[in-house]
């Protein structure tokens, strides 16, 4: 992967992450059409760059998680988090192989997109506005919506945030919970890319770490990707929130549903394999 391609990358990364589009599935196209090859370490630079990401909740919302005495908040998390550490060790193996099927992708795009048109009627009733309302019960109800997001395609923010609106909190508090809770999940999997997963490279076994350090060209890939993922999900998140608030998601519905016809199209066409 050169520099060019990482930027790329990283800017699809940054745009799709925190909206309910998929940005597993925005980056695996950006890859197929671009035709870089489905190394490891392009397998670990699509979770790595999260950090960038990750970084851009923090220091948006860096007010909210400095507040140490509120440990109601950090507890929230804990538990919203569990069913995602679970259920994606325990499925690690099968959410790779997914991640190289484009035809899992667009058909996950097709049946968000159509679920995102209706899920402001679905769900009308909202009573919940503030972060300190939402109960433990509901915040681990929520993490076990994103577990749907381990499908590559369905996008983690789009799960949480329609848990979160199962839960009945407001469209713009599921999604400032949903960013919340995207810090320590992916936190997570890419703590686990990096330390712990043990990645087979021309049959060596490496840590994610020694493969981005292995060549100076992922070492720049790696740190210039996510950078550049930092400054454009920051973009992407002030959007959203005043998006959401305005007009719902229908948009983002329509958007999925396009997608995924073009990405069933090259499919089924030859075009990506």
């Amino acid at each position: 992967m050169n520099t060019i391609e990482s930027i790329i990358i990283a800017i699809v990364e940054g745009l799709t992450e925190y909206l309910p589009v998929s940005s597993t599935g925005h980056m695996i196209l950006a890859e197929r059409l671009m035709n870089v090859p489905p190394t490891n370490f392009t397998k670990l630079f699509t979770v790595a760059i999260q950090l960038g990401a990750i970084l851009s909740v923090v220091v948006l919302y860096w007010k909210k998680f400095i507040q140490v005495q509120n440990w109601q908040f950090y507890a929230k998390l804990i538990v919203a988090v569990i069913p995602a550490l679970v259920l994606g060790k325990l499925f690690s193996d099968q959410i790779d192989a997914l991640l190289e099927s484009p035809l899992t992708v667009s058909i996950t795009l097709l049946i968000g997109g159509v679920v995102l048109l209706f899920i402001d009627n679905i769900f009308k009733q909202h009573t919940i506005s503030e972060e300190k309302d939402i109960s433990f019960g509901k915040a681990f109800i929520i993490g076990l919506w994103q577990c749907v997001a381990m499908i590559p395609g369905v996008s983690r923010s789009a799960a949480s945030i329609i848990g979160g609106m199962q839960q009945k909190l407001t469209r713009s508090l599921a999604a400032e919970f949903s960013f919340f809770l995207a810090v320590p999940t992916m936190a997570a999997a890419t703590g686990y890319s990096l330390f712990l997963k043990d990645w087979n490279e021309n049959g060596v076994e490496m840590k994610g770490y020694d493969l981005i350090l292995s060549s100076t060209q992922n070492t720049q890939a790696f740190i210039i990707g996510n950078v550049v993922a930092f400054v454009v999900a920051m973009l992407a998140i002030k959007f959203f929130i005043g998006f959401l608030q305005k007009h719902g998601f229908r948009l983002f519905g329509w958007y999925r549903i396009i997608a995924g016809i073009i990405l069933l199209i090259l499919f089924m066409t030859g075009y990506l394999k």
